[in-house]
Parts: C-alpha cells; structure tokens; sequence
C-alpha cells in the first residue's frame, strides 16, 4: 500500500453511505463519522447515497475514488463493488467474489468447511424441515440467522421444534436461505484486520440472549474487552485462525473477522464482515485504536487501500 503524505493525492472521493438495506440507519451513521473523519484529515471528501441518486452520477461529480460505507445487502455482497468496476471507480475493501462470499454465510461456511478451518455445524432451513429432528441434530438449542444480511437482523434462539419453525418464518422474511447453528455458550471474540495486520482481539460480553442489533449498535450494557485478556498463545491462535479465514475468502484491504468458543473451548468461526460499522461502538476503531491508531488515521489509512 502507498504512502501518502499530502491528502490531494486521493482526488475527491465519495462516502457511499445509506443505501437501500436493512442496515442503512447503521450505514448512514458510519458513513457520516467517516466523513467527517476524512475531511479532518483535508481530504476532498463528500457524501453519497446510492438510494437518492445512480452511481453513474460518481462520473458526473469528478468522484476519483470512493469509501465504502454500505453495510448488509447491496453494498456489502459484492453489488456496488461491481458497480464501481464497470465504472472505472476505485474504491475501498474487499472486491466482488470475495464480498459476496463472506455476504453468503451459508457457502462461506461450506468453503471453511472444505479447506478444514473449524466452524460449526449447521442445517439449512426450509419450509418442510423436520424441525424436532435438526434440533436434535444441533444440540438442542440453536441460533437461527438469514444467510445474507448482517448486524444479526433476523436472528433469534430456539430451543423447541415451535420456537425454530417461528424462527426460520422470521428470517425467511429477508429473502434469503436460513441457517441454524448450535447455541455455543462462548465468549465471543472479533478480530480486526487492517492491509494484512491483524489488530489485538476484542472479548464480547453483552447481558442479551445473544450479541443482537441493539447490544451492537445502542447498548451501553454491552462490555468490550481490548485487549481480550487471554493468554500469549490463545490470542496468537486466534489471530493466526482469523487470518486464515479472511484470506481464504479473498478479502482485501479490511474487514473483521467474529469467532466463537464451543464447549471443548476450541475457536469456531462465525463470519467475515468485509464492511465493518465505523459507528461509536463499533469493532474495528476499538481494536485500531489499541493498536496505537486513532479513528481518523484509521479511516485514511483504509482510504489508501483504493490508491
């Protein structure tokens, strides 16, 4: 990755913020502090909105480059990075395949699958599933989630063949598969990775039944630890198994990476978010700025990643 040591050198970029999703609130406010963020640092930065007006009019404004701030459908599985190819437009984080495999939880665990990495089990939901026998299968308690969205929309616990029918009906909503998993008692832990560095781990600890979109995004109950507190080793398996990870699926530039501790206290791997959140309690600036980053150099220095 350049160097860049005067701000003009990116040209005028665009925020792409907002969208159409069920993750815009999100992404509006991600994208405004990343905004803010670069024009801090003097860069000729302005806010764009997929849902207000067509790419093409990045070509009309002059846009040399463009930060990705999309999360969830459209702007996180590989549509807008598409987009932004056809049109000759660099832009920020991972490219087409690589964001709409990670989108996908349902292949990205198939692949992790195939290579060895460890991740859980699951079963793939459907109208006429034997809903008492794959919650046998699963262990008797399970986590229910959409295959394509993110920040856990759509995502909830059952425990009795009732609970999971309602909970495969709530997440069929989202026009996506759906898939359960076993109900692993944890700790959750994500892992930031900036241009190939990966960034001290971050410990989860929320009161919820699980890590939800309100423990992630309004919660002030929801505890973080960074560092994560474990030992040398744990953490340097950890970092070792989330980089492996992101770079089985292609991923560029930045993203984070979320694991879970099973029962026999072995890391299973969750998922890649290629487009983070970049709000006040989000991930990725926690573990940047224990590494000695502070949220505007964090954002520049992902800016540069489309030089």
């Amino acid at each position: 990755m350049r160097s860049v040591t005067d701000p003009r050198e990116f040209g005028k970029v665009a925020v792409l913020l907002g969208g159409s999703s069920s993750e815009r609130e999100v992404s509006l406010r991600s994208g405004t502090a990343v905004l803010a963020a670069l024009q801090r640092r003097g860069v000729d930065a302005v806010a764009f909105d997929p849902k207000e007006q067509p790419l093409i009019s990045l070509l009309d404004d002059g846009i040399d480059r463009s930060w990705i701030a999309l999360h969830g459908p459209g702007g996180e599985d590989g549509t807008v990075q598409g987009a932004l190819e056809y049109l000759g437009v660099p832009y920020t984080g991972s490219g087409v395949l690589a964001s709409a495999l990670a989108m996908d939880k349902l292949r990205c665990k198939q692949m992790w699958q195939g290579i060895g990495l460890p991740t859980t089990d699951f079963a793939l939901l459907e109208a006429d599933s034997d809903w008492s026998a794959e919650l046998q299968r699963l262990g008797g308690q399970v986590m229910v989630k959409p295959a394509a969205e993110g920040s856990s929309i759509g995502m909830s616990c059952a425990a009795t063949p009732e609970q999971l029918q309602a909970a495969w009906a709530d997440a069929s909503q989202y026009n996506t598969a759906v898939i359960a998993e076993p109900l692993l008692p944890g700790p959750e832990y994500t892992v930031a990775i900036l241009d190939g560095q990966v960034l001290p781990s971050i410990r989860i600890e929320s009161n919820a039944e699980f890590y939800d979109y309100q423990a992630k995004y309004f919660s002030d109950q929801t505890q973080y630890l960074c560092p994560s507190e474990l030992s040398e080793s744990r953490e340097q398996e950890l970092q070792t198994l989330c980089l492996q990870a992101f770079d089985s699926v292609g991923c560029r530039g930045w993203g984070r990476v979320d694991v879970m501790v099973d029962h026999q206290g072995q890391f299973q791997l969750l998922e890649v978010n290629t487009v983070p959140g970049m709000t006040s309690h989000s991930l990725v600036p926690m573990a940047a700025k224990a590494a000695g980053l502070s949220f505007d150099q964090l954002v520049e220095k992902i800016l540069a990643g489309a030089l």
